[in-house]
């Protein structure tokens, strides 16, 4: 297994230790600083992993398959703590989560193709976007970092829906049986 691969494993790997310290209230407000650290450095494996695999020409159909998969359950983690913790409305991450769900579909059904579907740069933005928000909220700080974060909130799901759009508008062949 190459680098690349082990930080995607990683990943995965510090979702539930990253739950554990999101959701406990033992640990008082140091849950939340760990939890936060533990989703910034799994974000940043995001990041570097794809980076070591397209620079040192390791890309992998392992990697292909689980990177995404090892986003969408960090992001999708912490969204639903989020709500858990009241800190974000049920309503936009049901909005979040089902745009992967639908993304997802459109892989899948590309790959039984043989298309790869490639990330827009909506999807990136909207990733991006998503994860600071995490991050503002999960700190909650209140202040001005309270209205960013609320920002955040409104741009994420804007990206969030503009990315889904922008995947249906240039996919929608492959639904409809033709390449």
């Amino acid at each position: 297994m190459n680098l690349p691969n082990k930080l995607t494993v990683l990943r995965v790997i510090m979702v539930p230790f990253f739950v554990f310290f999101m959701l406990w209230d033992g640990f008082g407000d140091t849950g939340k600083y760990v939890a936060v650290v533990l989703f910034i450095l799994a974000s940043m494996t995001d990041w570097l992993d794809g980076y070591l695999a397209r620079k040192n020409h390791l890309v992998t159909d392992f990697g292909k398959f689980m990177d995404p998969i090892a986003d969408k359950l960090l992001v999708c983690s912490a969204l639903i703590c989020l709500v858990e913790k009241q800190l974000l409305a049920g309503w936009i991450v049901i909005i979040i989560i089902g745009r992967e769900f639908i993304i997802s579909g459109f892989r899948l059904v590309a790959s039984d193709k043989g298309v790869v579907i490639a990330a827009s740069y909506w999807g990136k933005f909207k990733t991006v976007s998503q994860m600071l928000m995490v991050i503002l909220l999960i700190l909650d700080l209140g202040g001005v970092f309270q209205v960013l974060a609320q920002i955040l909130v409104w741009v994420a799901l804007a990206l969030t829906v503009i990315s889904l759009i922008d995947y249906l508008v240039k996919n929608w062949k492959i639904m409809e049986g033709g390449l």
